[in-house]
């Protein structure tokens, strides 16, 4: 059973960058052609792809976002990052972890089958 948990902080000021991890278990993040996502949903919104790191380490981002958002991986410990710099209240979101495999369309939900509980953060002085 794949499993993908959230982990980072739940409230961060304005300005200050966020970062989250994304803990996989039951699957290997360099598994060939599978890719591993980050999206959120704003309060009242719909879902937001934000980026992935595809298994040979490579990574795409959501043009909307690409200039504060990096995501890298650690193998060795099996998970990967997300860090969003510039933080604003418009920010605030349920930030998930996704995987995607078989039929992946990238920044689609095309292919994406694994999804961790999302985690809320809250960016707020």
């Amino acid at each position: 059973q794949v499993q993908l948990v959230e982990s980072g902080p739940d409230l961060v000021k304005p300005s200050q960058t966020l970062t989250l991890t994304c803990g996989v278990s039951g699957d290997s993040i360099t598994t060939r052609y599978q890719y591993w996502n980050w999206i959120r949903q704003s309060p009242g919104k719909g879902l937001e792809w934000i980026g992935c790191i595809a298994y040979d380490g490579k990574t795409f981002y959501a043009p909307s976002l690409e200039s504060r958002t990096a995501i890298s991986r650690d193998a060795p410990k099996n998970q990967f990052s997300l860090e969003l710099t510039s933080l604003t209240p418009e920010d605030t979101a349920v930030y998930y972890c996704v995987r995607s495999s078989n039929g992946v369309v990238i920044g689609t939900k095309d292919g994406m089958d694994y999804w961790g509980k999302g985690r809320l953060v809250t960016v707020s002085s």
